[in-house]
């Protein structure tokens, strides 16, 4: 007879940003494939998953703040930066500010935290998924932040599955657009029209969970998600 997994009985996966949008699909995909998904975030998951409120900006707070959810986990089996923001604009129009905070939680925060959870990924032969975006690979105007971290993240990946071969398993997914909050608070002319190619989040996460189920030495290194009309990519 079918049915879920026995909670408790898949990997333990740290999720940043898992209060909404995709990681909150990876968070739910966890908890259904019976692993037990924890969460960084500056907003409080639903059904009473275990987090640590966080802002990832600070990334000395996400490395404690990693390290704190794996201790009271006793361990981790994987990772999945979630996290991200953007704030599009032309380079002179978006303050410096705001213009640096993407940058540090789009890419200073996803080293910050698999910084932090590298010994107990070790420890578990554990995998790593980062998420970078089709702008990581491609480009556009009025998002030097948003493409500075995400192609940051491309490399960062690249490197650290160099590195960390035979050792912990590593995936870059480059995602297309999603159908989630993450455009609300844009100003009109750069939010998706009606009729714009979007993911849903789950059917990503599912290719997230795909990675995640590989066995040692059998490594997925990149994926590019998006839907078949994306004009992001390639």
């Amino acid at each position: 007879m079918s049915g879920s997994p026995p909670p408790g009985t898949g990997p333990t996966v740290l999720v940043s940003g898992g209060s909404s949008g995709l990681g909150a699909a990876v968070v739910t995909a966890v908890a259904r494939a019976g692993g037990r998904p924890l969460v960084l975030d500056r907003q409080r998951p639903g059904d009473a998953v275990p987090w640590v409120e966080c802002d990832l900006a600070d990334t000395r707070a996400a490395e404690a703040a990693t390290r704190e959810l794996a201790e009271r986990a006793g361990g981790l089996d994987a990772v999945v930066t979630a996290a991200g923001m953007d704030v599009p604009g032309k380079l002179a129009d978006v303050p410096a500010r705001t213009w640096e905070r993407i940058v540090a939680v789009d890419l200073l925060a996803t080293a910050a935290v698999i910084r932090a959870a590298l010994p107990y990924l070790t420890a578990s032969r554990g995998n790593v998924v980062t998420v970078a975006s089709t702008l990581g690979v491609k480009a556009v105007g009025d998002a030097t932040a948003y493409c500075a971290a995400k192609f940051g993240v491309v490399g960062f990946t690249r490197a650290l599955a160099a590195e960390l071969a035979g050792a912990v398993g590593v995936t870059l997914l480059i995602p297309g657009g999603m159908r989630t909050a993450f455009f609300d608070e844009r100003d009109a002319q750069y939010r998706p029209g009606p009729d714009a190619a979007l993911n849903e989040p789950a059917d990503t996460a599912a290719a997230i969970m795909f990675a995640l189920s590989q066995p040692p030495g059998c490594a997925v290194r990149e994926l590019v998600v998006c839907a078949e009309r994306e004009t992001s990519y390639p």
